[in-house]
């Protein structure tokens, strides 16, 4: 319960964060040219009930109970309202129709260029405050551990990975980036004993991870004994700190997520347990715990040969930036394959609940801040998407009537944003839908 309402906190934080101020870009923009915004809330008061609101100046300023978004009522603009009141009358100079189409395209974007700015920034300040993490592949002195999907590649557990599409790679995570999953004709350059394979990677292999919800690999390491829980099931049993498990029932393995695996099916049960201590061989009777544990923790030494690198306040405008260029140009492909039918809307379109599952339980900074830069571009480049109702709708429409060099007719702008509407309600049911049966699936 808890844990859900800290992934809650996070998600609607951050949304507040991005909608407040892409409402703001428009606001300001809007303020810029003498057009009168008559409201600006946070979050939608839909049917009216709001949770908090003032006025200032010709502006209300509120809360809305609906955590969905936002918006800004410019006065004279067919919106999301579907107010028409004001256009049944004359045109007023400090109305939105009455300006040219430049100055309303301009109020348009607003929302959008804060987004983009907002993205850039924090990924900047991301980088210089915390810098990077990073995991030398040629450190991995085990290789790789592979899950089921891994195999399904055609990797195997100790495969060293060196190189993507024969361009050697430096760092772990270079072996997952989403670029890899999104473009046709990648493979991995792999290092299996003395052999030197070629592994493709699959055109629909961004949906097999959406899929399976997991990594496809991690990085091995051996079942060492770091830490014991005093009185515990492996304490009792005289496991020691740096004992090498190695069998499970006479079964043998050889990395710790294979135990971690096989274990599994001894819940509650005693098992004998190989391991390795010192030059001794010694097989101990250990009875696993209800949730298959015996009270001990990996000694996780691969960590220390993690690199933490740190950037000067200029190289972290270039790398931040370039992050940001990554997110958007990661996303653009996604949405094109998606479009295309390459990639199932049902496994890697998410809604509310699964942007709160990618903040986690638990609230770290790092890790939130991330999070909010990346959906700081994504709300820009979706609010892009030429469809009525959204800011993008809006800007080709404007378009449409600078080539026409004459205003749309306003029933059929209307009409288009009521079809929309539509489009956009029919999207989130199926969001909402899509995450709720995710949701049902796990439990």
């Amino acid at each position: 319960m808890i844990n859900g309402l800290v992934m809650a906190a996070q998600m609607i934080c951050a949304l507040a964060i991005l909608v407040t101020l892409h409402e703001w870009g428009h606001f300001a923009a809007a303020r810029m040219f003498g057009i009168k915004v008559e409201k600006f809330y946070l979050f939608f008061d839909a049917w009216g009930f709001k949770l908090f609101k003032f006025k200032k100046g010709e502006t209300e300023y509120g809360i809305g109970w609906l955590p969905l978004g936002g918006y800004v009522k410019i006065a004279g603009m067919i919106d999301e309202s579907l107010d028409t009141e004001q256009l049944n009358k004359a045109p007023e100079p400090w109305e939105f129709r009455s300006k040219p189409a430049w100055q309303r395209m301009i109020v348009m974007l607003g929302g959008i260029i804060v987004n983009v700015i907002l993205g850039v920034f924090i990924f900047i300040l991301h980088t210089w405050y915390y810098g990077e993490t990073k995991v030398p592949v040629d450190k991995l002195t085990y290789g790789i551990a592979v899950e089921q999907l891994g195999k399904d590649l055609g990797l195997q557990d100790g495969d060293q990975i060196y190189a993507v599409n024969d361009k050697k790679i430096t760092y772990f995570d270079e072996i997952s980036k989403p670029l890899l999953f999104l473009k046709s004709g990648n493979h991995y350059n792999v290092k299996r004993g003395e052999q030197d394979l070629k592994i493709k990677i699959p055109d629909d292999m961004i949906d097999k991870l959406s899929d399976k919800r997991s990594k496809f690999i991690d990085i091995a390491m051996p079942c060492v004994v770091d830490s014991i829980m005093p009185k515990d099931s492996a304490d009792k049993a005289g496991l020691k700190k740096g004992d090498k498990l190695f069998s499970l029932n006479d079964t043998t393995f050889e990395f710790f997520h294979q135990f971690s695996k096989r274990k599994l099916n001894y819940s509650n049960k005693k098992v004998k347990v190989g391991t390795i201590r010192g030059n001794d061989t010694l097989y101990l009777t250990i009875r696993l715990n209800k949730d298959a544990t015996m009270g001990f923790s990996n000694d996780i030494f691969y960590i220390k040969d993690t690199v933490q690198l740190h950037y000067g306040f200029t190289q972290s405008i270039s790398k931040g930036t370039n992050k940001s260029y990554e997110t958007l140009r990661d996303n653009i492909l996604g949405f094109k394959k998606l479009i295309s039918g390459k990639i199932n809307p049902t496994k890697s379109m998410q809604g509310p609940i699964g942007i709160a599952s990618m903040f986690g339980s638990d609230w770290v900074w790092e890790r939130f801040w991330t999070l909010t830069a990346m959906l700081s571009l994504i709300l820009a480049f979706m609010n892009l998407l030429p469809i009525p109702a959204l800011d993008g709708g809006h800007v080709m429409f404007l378009i449409a009537e600078m080539i026409m060099r004459k205003p749309l007719n306003e029933k059929f702008m209307h009409v288009m944003q009521i079809i929309g509407m539509v489009i956009l309600l029919s999207l989130m049911v199926f969001i909402f839908g899509n995450d709720i049966y995710r949701l049902i699936q796990r439990l």
